[in-house]
């Protein structure tokens, strides 16, 4: 079988890498893995083991020098973006870079900023948004379809067990830059604001609760105000047994929208509905990788088309500062103890 189109390294090869194996496999039409690069060799290879081409490397300097590689797709911990990405777009490698963009706004900032000098694709792998019924809702809130929006509502109601939280680095600040916000809510959020955009202020309580022993929430009970008059509220914990479908509900003066678990569900005034996707499994549970890898295939195949004629990828690197700037706002808030202002303009 001869390399195809767009030439890729891989760096990372943990278990979040899973979605993205499934992915290529399917994508080998359209893209060949030239390297599969990460810090153990019996995870590389076990990764490489069913892309023909894919060379195994511990060494990324190797990936980078090879001029034949187009584009790198992140997938190491998010404490090791900013100086991975750093070497990357110096070598004028475009970027797909797993969520969160790094674990401090500040340090996901300076990779945009270092991405952006270099003139390179950069990108999230945040999947959500390629999913058929949220760009529905999407070109719905576009179009003015529902009216004005006066309320919304954010719902992650997870579960994770304790074992999870018992692997070295999960839910710290050092390794992962939070806890539920950053790591579990953090699609669903980027995927509100895609939506609706920032608020204007947020007010939030952040716990650890009684089921887990972790360093960072677990938890986290919020409102959001916006300058239209919106108000929104925020429920997201991995604390709910057994773990349920994250929900988004937008209500408007022309009707109402629930995207719930990959499902749309319109309901007009005029008592006209519409019903799009279906109702999916996204990792709500103990197994946090139950969940089809499609919405991740559509996310890798976007960053190709975006990287092959320079175009915008659906979730921007820039785009995609908007939820920590959100998680910043909450946490703080909790902390605090007091009504915070979102700023883009800010950095921590």
């Amino acid at each position: 079988m001869n390399e195809t189109g767009f030439k890729l390294a891989v760096v990372g090869a943990g278990m979040a890498s899973a979605p993205h194996l499934a992915s290529l496999l399917a994508l080998q039409d359209r893209a060949t893995v030239r390297y599969v690069v990460a810090r153990s060799q019996e995870r590389a290879s076990a990764f490489a083991r069913q892309l023909p081409h894919a060379r195994v490397t511990l060494d990324l300097d190797t990936a980078l020098a090879d001029d034949n590689v187009d584009g790198v797709l992140l997938l190491t911990p998010p404490n090791t973006h900013l100086e991975l990405g750093a070497m990357i777009a110096a070598a004028g490698k475009h970027l797909l870079v797993e969520k969160p963009i790094d674990v401090t706004t500040s340090r996901a900032r300076e990779l945009v900023a270092l991405c952006e000098q270099r003139g390179i694709v950069a990108a999230a792998v945040l999947q959500h948004r390629t999913r058929d019924a949220a760009r529905k809702l999407r070109q719905l809130l576009d179009a003015g379809a529902l009216g004005d929006i006066h309320s919304a509502s954010i719902a992650v109601p997870w579960w994770r067990p304790q074992s999870y939280y018992d692997e070295p680095g999960r839910g710290t600040r050092e390794r992962d830059g939070g806890g539920v916000l950053m790591t579990q809510a953090i699609h669903t959020l980027d995927l509100f604001l895609w939506l609706v955009g920032l608020p204007d202020e947020v007010f939030a309580y952040a716990i650890t609760s009684r089921a887990h022993r972790m360093e960072c929430e677990d938890t986290v009970a919020g409102v959001m105000r916006y300058r239209s008059g919106c108000v929104a509220s925020l429920h997201a914990s991995t604390a709910i047994f057994p773990g349920f479908p994250e929900r988004i509900e937008l209500s408007g003066s022309n009707g109402s929208a629930t995207l719930g678990g990959g499902r749309l569900v319109v309901q007009y005034m005029d008592g006209t509905t519409l019903d799009e996707g279906e109702t999916a499994s996204l990792g709500s549970g103990a197994n946090p990788m139950a969940f089809s890898h499609h919405a991740h295939q559509a996310v890798i195949a976007n960053f190709i088309d975006a990287a092959t004629h320079g175009i915008e990828p659906v979730a921007s690197l820039r785009s995609a500062l908007n939820a920590h700037l959100l998680i910043d706002a909450l946490i703080a808030s909790s902390d605090e103890h007091r009504l915070m202002i979102v700023n883009p303009d800010s950095s921590s």
